[in-house]
This record gives C-alpha cells, sequence and structure tokens, in this order.
C-alpha cells in the first residue's frame, strides 16, 4: 500500500483544457475554419511535448455547429492523442449545447477528479447563438467547479455576439480577444497554447498566466 501511494504522489496532476470551436456555416468563408483548425492542431502537438513532471494536460474539443453541439474529442491527455480531425463548418450555431456539455465534464468527478488543477475553458465564436444559451452559460459561471475555471474568448469577425463573450472571458490579464482575419484567430490559439504551457511547468500551476499574443508581423506559417 505504501508503494501504491508513494506512486499516487508522484503522479501528474491533470489540467484540463476544454475547447468549445464555432463550426457554424459562417465559419467556412474567409479561411477561418483553417485557421481555427490549424490553431487547435497546433495547440494540440504542442501540449503533447510538454513536459508532465507537475500537470499533465489535457484536451477537450466541443463542437457547436450542424444542429447540436457534440462532444468531438472527450478529455484526454495531449501525449496519447495520435492526430486532429480537422473540423467541417455547417448549419446554425447551438452554444447553449456547447456550454452544458462543458459544465457536465467539468461537475463530473469521474471525469475531472478533484486533485486536478483549475480548468481553462477556450470560447472562439464567429456569430449570435440559435439556442438557449442564457440558462447554460448561468450554471457553468456559477458551477460549484465550474466556477473556478478560467475563461479566455474570442471574438470572429463583426458578426460575433461580443456581449456575451465578454461575459464569458473573466481573466482580467485576458479580456476579449478580437479576430479581424484568419491569422488572429491563429494568433489567439498561439497566445492560449503559451499561457497554457507555462502554467503547466510553473509551480503553481493553479494560477492563470496573461496571454501573450503574437503581433501580426511574428508569422511562422503560411496562410
Amino acid at each position: 500500500m505504501s508503494e501504491l501511494k508513494k506512486f499516487q504522489v508522484q503522479t501528474a496532476r491533470p489540467l484540463p483544457v476544454i475547447v468549445l470551436a464555432d463550426t457554424s456555416g459562417s465559419m467556412s468563408v474567409d479561411g477561418k475554419i483553417e485557421a481555427l483548425n490549424k490553431g487547435l492542431k497546433d495547440m494540440i502537438s504542442s501540449f503533447a511535448g510538454e513536459s508532465r513532471l507537475r500537470a499533465e494536460l489535457q484536451v477537450s474539443l466541443i463542437t457547436f455547429g450542424g444542429s447540436q453541439a457534440e462532444l468531438n474529442l472527450p478529455l484526454t491527455p495531449a501525449h496519447q492523442l495520435q492526430g486532429f480531425t480537422p473540423l467541417v463548418a455547417e448549419g446554425m450555431t447551438p452554444l447553449g449545447g456547447a456550454l452544458s456539455l462543458a459544465c457536465d465534464m467539468i461537475e463530473d468527478k469521474d471525469c475531472i477528479p478533484s486533485r486536478a488543477y483549475k480548468p481553462v475553458i477556450v470560447l472562439a465564436s464567429d456569430g449570435y447563438p440559435n439556442d438557449d444559451w442564457q440558462g447554460p452559460f448561468a450554471r457553468l459561471i456559477n458551477g460549484e467547479r465550474s466556477s473556478k475555471a478560467t475563461r479566455f474568448a474570442m471574438a470572429i469577425g463583426a458578426d460575433a455576439d461580443e456581449a456575451m463573450l465578454s461575459d464569458f472571458a473573466n481573466d482580467p490579464e485576458a479580456p476579449l480577444f478580437r479576430a479581424e482575419n484568419a491569422g488572429d484567430i491563429y494568433r489567439f490559439f498561439r497566445a492560449v497554447t503559451m499561457s497554457v504551457s507555462a502554467r503547466s511547468q510553473s509551480a503553481t500551476p493553479n494560477q492563470s498566466t496573461p496571454l501573450q499574443i503574437p503581433s501580426a508581423d511574428d508569422q511562422d506559417w503560411e496562410f
């Protein structure tokens, strides 16, 4: 038993990262879905290579497009992910369903154990929700466990619901990020990746680290 306890102490604590990604039809234009896919692919790849000494980065992807939100990727340790299946943009913007799925996941202690670090929730959207989102949103921000999560948000283009997204973002160091083009979408995900990676390596992984948005000139990709 002592050996088992010793092993448990040395096991890295999970640090969950839950991405809520808008895959509605409007994301199919101006390279938005391609930039989202590249940002997610590179984020997962980066997380997979991080040391698991202090924290084990885990990733879940919830998409909201089509007729309903879907758990595209259950919460999985990043180093176990073999690849990323590109998202396809179609349909409406069922954000309320995505918020409900995220809340259910965080409140479920079988999914996220009590010893886990505070989750990070990332929301990216380019439109207005077409379902009932106020109830699920209130549940998420007031939940026993979900209320403690760090929430980052990105409004894509001029048609995004900036009021809702501003309320979603709860990190004083990282207010709502506004993406005007595909390059901005990718830059946002790079910033989230760097922030979460730094947090996972710090002595205090429960403390949020600021988003450092790369400048528009700092492009290491061709779009």
